[in-house]
């Protein structure tokens, strides 16, 4: 079993120069159970399946299962997939032996620029980027499987 170590933070500046590749990201929910989520997602030219679980008191840890698959099975899984899809673009950005991934959302929540760094512990401390902002790990709305619900656009 893997568990996913990660901070999410507003990105409050440019990062653009210190891009080392990007991918266009769609990604769908096949079911949503409160905290539980079992996600599609086509990254590029490939397809992923996803669980993740509650997140610890904390809101920094959570169980993460995520397998690729073939990119013909995503496409059809997406099918199955309620309420939509959330797009964006994914910039991974490396900084002091860390690598952000940045998300620049699209569609309906054009306008919402996000960090999140993964760590080896909760309490691991790691160097912040001038371009990055308030932390929002625990604030629920900044979920992926939020924003196709509650749209930024609707904030």
């Amino acid at each position: 079993m893997a568990f996913e170590i990660e901070r999410k933070f507003l990105v409050k500046g440019d990062y653009k120069d210190s891009v080392t590749k990007s991918d266009h990201i769609v990604q769908g929910y096949i079911a949503t159970l409160g905290p539980k989520t079992v996600r599609i997602r086509i990254r590029g030219d490939k397809g992923y399946i996803t669980i993740k679980g509650k997140s610890n008191a904390t809101g920094v840890s959570r169980f993460e299962w995520e397998k690729e698959i073939p990119l013909g099975d995503a496409v059809q899984l997406m099918d199955l997939c309620d309420g939509g899809v959330v797009e964006k673009v994914r910039h991974l950005v490396p900084f002091a032996g860390h690598t952000f991934e940045v998300d620049e959302f699209l569609g309906d929540n054009s306008g919402l620029t996000v960090a999140e760094v993964e760590l080896r512990s909760e309490d691991e401390v790691f160097d912040r980027p001038s371009w990055l902002g308030e932390e929002v790990t625990q604030d629920r709305r900044y979920r992926n499987s939020n924003l196709l619900v509650h749209p930024f656009k609707d904030w």
